[in-house]
């Protein structure tokens, strides 16, 4: 259902292109990581992949249950609420472990947080945390790197920002980029993991920022981390 939202939508606030490489259609049952940028992203990222024919499971931020509306499509739609620093964060990881045995892919964001620049000037994947790595580790499942860059275009920075971006998103409508990097292994060790994991989808995230900068242009502003 938000895969399908997401998609209908998108058009009417930005323009959205996606590339992948060549081996990059990814299996079910994969880990999809995509870098976080802003509370656009997963409207972009989920749109993107519709169009390869995935819709994952998403593991997002607790609070976001507790939005009218969006809270109870997250819950029919069986997405995964993400209690960070509580008793119940490891209760995420095993419901992840469970649609990913059941042939279905999740999509998680790495840094679990956002940039703190307040542009919209795009930044590079800050350092993960050490759950996608575990999730890795205790279901063998593949990785998918997944970069995307322009959705700091449609809301990011303060909150007068992105209530701002957001509205006049339809008349900007900026362009968008997603780039879909090819499956990979992890190695067991979860510090290792993190870092691999986290350098692939840096890997995407450049490619992305180099799809929106067009002949004679300059790219779009960028700094990492």
């Amino acid at each position: 259902m938000l895969s399908r939202i997401a998609a209908a939508v998108l058009p009417a606030v930005g323009r959205l292109t996606v590339t992948a490489d060549a081996v990059a259609r990814p299996a079910a049952g994969s880990i999809i990581v995509a870098n976080h940028t802003s509370l656009a992203d997963p409207v972009v990222v989920v749109a993107a992949l519709r169009r390869y024919g995935i819709e994952p499971v998403i593991l997002a931020t607790g609070g976001l249950w507790r939005v009218p509306l969006l809270g109870a499509a997250l819950r029919r739609d069986g997405h995964i609420a993400v209690h960070r620093g509580t008793s119940r964060a490891r209760e995420s990881l095993d419901a992840a472990a469970a649609v990913l045995a059941a042939g279905h892919s999740v999509l998680i964001y790495g840094e679990g947080r956002l940039p703190g620049r307040l542009d919209s000037g795009e930044s590079a994947p800050g350092p993960f945390r050490s759950g996608l790595a575990r999730l890795a580790a205790a279901t063998g499942a593949p990785l998918v790197p997944v970069g995307q860059a322009g959705a700091r275009r449609l809301c990011s920075g303060s909150r007068g920002k992105q209530l701002a971006g957001a509205v006049t998103a339809p008349l900007r409508r900026p362009r968008l980029h997603v780039h879909i990097g090819a499956p990979l292994h992890l190695p067991d060790r979860v510090p290792q993991a993190t870092d691999r994991a986290r350098s692939a989808v840096t890997a995407a995230w450049r490619t992305a920022v180099l799809a929106l900068s067009e002949p004679g242009q300059e790219p779009p502003r960028a700094r990492d981390r």
